[in-house]
């Protein structure tokens, strides 16, 4: 039977755990930052796209 000091002092899975907390780091940082992102983004596009109508009539 193993001792409570082995227990405490065992390492073994410890990188496992760092993985885990790594990559829900990522995910959640991901959830926060996408959306902003995604909108502006969205918004430029569409004034790109107004910008590129006006001037379809010079090109013409």
């Amino acid at each position: 039977m193993l001792g409570l000091k082995h227990f405490v002092t065992d390492e073994t899975g410890a990188v496992t755990v760092d993985w885990v907390v790594l990559t829900a780091g990522v995910v959640i940082l991901a959830v926060i930052v996408a959306p902003p992102i995604q909108r502006a983004v969205f918004e430029n596009g569409e004034k790109i796209g107004d910008t590129v109508a006006e001037y379809k009539k010079f090109m013409e």
